[in-house]
């Protein structure tokens, strides 16, 4: 019956030229979410992180049409504190795995930004310059640092998944 409620409430915020579910479907759409037979998975991890790749120094990549796009994960930034400025690389900069782009400064410290592939920059997120606290408030999302095109691929397969950076994190805490 609250499925039903719900279901009324969200479908009277929509256009009245849209057409509301019968009861039938209604009943129908419940028993589907609420089937005992699936296991429930809860995560703490975002729905957008589940495609990063990690490196050990803490960047990830994600590939969006071929083009990476690069950031520091939230282990990092939580590290860093406070991001105050961001030293990001020129467009057109060609890198390689594991090289130095740049450099994160924060209320706390400074680290060195290091590629996780071979490619060249085809982008910078200028959105730093002046807000650079970005980095902190969405490390997977606004606060993106490079894209980059990918020379190999297959370096990829080099990297880590969320599961092996989750379980590196706490092999670094023990």
């Amino acid at each position: 019956m609250a499925m039903r409620a719900a279901l009324r409430c969200l479908s009277a915020n929509f256009s009245p030229r849209l057409p509301q579910l019968s009861s039938v479907a209604q009943v129908s759409a419940t028993r589907l979410l609420w089937r005992s037979d699936y296991p429930r998975i809860l995560s703490t991890t975002s729905a957008l992180s589940t495609a990063l790749k990690f490196t050990d120094k803490h960047e990830w990549v994600r590939v969006e049409g071929g083009i990476g796009i690069v950031g520091i994960s939230n282990y990092a930034q939580e590290a860093l504190g406070d991001v105050v400025y961001c030293g990001l690389p020129e467009v057109g900069q060609r890198l390689e795995p594991l090289e130095e782009f740049g450099a994160l400064e924060s209320v706390k410290a400074a680290s060195e930004l290091y590629s996780p592939l071979a490619g060249e920059v085809t982008e910078i997120n200028t959105e730093l310059a002046d807000n650079p606290g970005l980095v902190n408030k969405a490390c997977y999302a606004e606060g993106w640092l490079i894209k980059m095109t990918i020379e190999k691929p297959e370096e990829l397969e080099g990297l880590m998944d969320q599961a092996a950076y989750d379980k590196f994190i706490k092999s670094l805490e023990e």
